[in-house]
């Protein structure tokens, strides 16, 4: 049976910096859980999750869009200041790339 919860990402990762695992919750929830095990956390996470929907639905507080199984078009708009504009299309010039063709390649390249 599909929970609520189903509807929202959750990812549980590898933290250097805590050396630990953390279990977060973007887009429903701030904050998230942490442990030394990455299957106590993923079920520790999925509880706070279901905890969060219940008592934001008690309190009447709507929740957010879902964040799991989306589809992506692919597009997004991105505003910066004038000056990285002008930086980065002089940049792209410079590589004989559109400006968005060089921007697709830093963001993949800084993304993952």
């Amino acid at each position: 049976m599909k929970k609520k919860s189903d509807a929202y990402l959750k990812v549980v990762e590898w933290s250097e910096e805590d050396q630990c695992y953390i279990g977060t919750c973007p887009g429903l929830m701030f904050g998230g859980v942490h442990g030394h095990s990455e299957d106590k956390v993923y079920k520790e996470l999925c509880q706070a999750v279901e905890e969060w929907i219940e008592d934001s639905e008690k309190e009447g507080i709507p929740l957010p869009e879902a964040t799991a199984g989306r589809n992506y078009s692919g597009k997004f708009v991105l505003r910066v200041g004038e000056e990285s504009h002008k930086a980065l299309t002089i940049r792209a010039l410079q590589k004989g790339e559109s400006l968005n063709s060089y921007c697709k390649k830093v963001l993949e390249k800084g993304a993952v």
